[in-house]
């Protein structure tokens, strides 16, 4: 499965996609004092998107791992509570929910498609409403080690996937940012502007 590097860049890419959609962008208002660079990477949002990226990973601390945060009810939950929490501050509550969900949902796609070592390979992609298993053997991100962690093995078998990880994702990241950057240009003020 992918390290927390994979999952975190997955997030942003997943948010940013969504962002490319047409629609109200009074989300991404931030203060004036955030212009910039943070103002065009979507400065809190953004941050949050990453974080969602990783949270699935969560259930490491608590058992049951790749199971019920790792479902597609998981991703609608999030979903529903990002739109509560956006329509509470008077933000467009679809567009949240379709980009909080997406970050959140990228996690699984990433788990999809990497190499699993632990049996069951796989997420329960379907929980609570089937405990199957689902990978699709792709293999793209490679294995990670989860065990022993400060062990030689461990440490360059985790830097070698995050090595891979960021480059998979940084091209995909870099042609996000130039398309969202020529939808949108960065002009002061530009973010209160397009609703």
């Amino acid at each position: 499965m992918p390290s927390p590097i994979g999952h975190v860049l997955a997030g942003v890419a997943a948010a940013w996609t969504v962002d490319l959609l047409p629609g109200n962008h009074v989300w991404r208002a931030a203060p004036t004092t955030a212009r910039g660079l943070w103002a065009r990477a979507g400065g809190r949002l953004t941050a949050l998107c990453a974080g969602l990226g990783a949270a699935p990973d969560l259930d490491l601390l608590v058992g049951g791992h790749r199971t019920a945060t790792h479902s597609l009810a998981a991703v609608v939950l999030v979903g529903v509570v990002s739109a509560a929490a956006a329509a509470a501050s008077a933000r467009p509550a679809l567009r949240m929910a379709f980009i909080c969900a997406a970050a959140y949902g990228s996690h699984l796609v990433l788990d999809l498609v990497a190499v699993d070592q632990v049996i069951p390979q796989g997420i329960q992609l379907l929980w609570p409403f089937s405990h199957r298993w689902f990978i699709t053997g792709w293999n793209i991100f490679p294995a990670t080690e989860r065990k022993n962690l400060l062990s030689a093995f461990a440490i360059a078998r985790n830097a070698r996937a995050g090595t891979q990880e960021i480059a998979i994702m940084t091209p995909i990241l870099m042609a996000l940012w130039f398309a969202r950057k020529r939808a949108r240009p960065a002009t002061p003020g530009w973010e209160l502007k397009n609703t």
